[in-house]
């Protein structure tokens, strides 16, 4: 039996065994992907790939707060994810790009309803949060 929502199919089991296996837990597709966009930095990279390519000097001035490092290791990441193409433009010295690929550009319409229920709901998240969450 699978969860429907709004009359759409989203896999989701309607009963989780209980415990839930790590084994599951950790091999889970969707948990897997929430945790690649739930880090620090790759959401907004994902958006701003989204717009157009980025050389990688403008994407770094593009995101306060990012070192060098981490922008690399974010960026090699959502490429060997599959997420985010990579190409070396054959200049002195090399202009390396990055755009979204294919897959990456499927992800932004699922980002978007995500962001729009956060947007819609943070209110009410940062209310239960003052209760203490009762």
């Amino acid at each position: 039996m699978t969860i429907t929502v709004s009359g759409t199919h989203i896999g989701v089991p309607a009963q989780l065994p209980s415990p839930v296996p790590a084994a599951e837990y950790e091999t889970c597709p969707v948990t897997e992907v929430l945790r690649r966009v739930g880090d620090k930095w790759t959401l907004v990279v994902l958006v701003l790939l989204g717009r157009r390519p980025y050389r990688f000097n403008e994407l770094h001035r593009a995101i306060e707060g990012i070192s060098q490092r981490m922008l690399t290791r974010t960026l090699r990441t959502l490429e060997q994810d599959g997420l985010v193409d990579r190409e070396v433009h054959p200049t002195v010295p090399p202009g390396v790009e990055y755009r979204l690929s294919p897959l990456g550009t499927s992800l932004l319409g699922p980002l978007s309803a995500l962001a729009d229920w956060a947007t819609t709901h943070h209110d009410e998240i940062a209310a239960a949060r003052a209760r203490g969450g009762q």
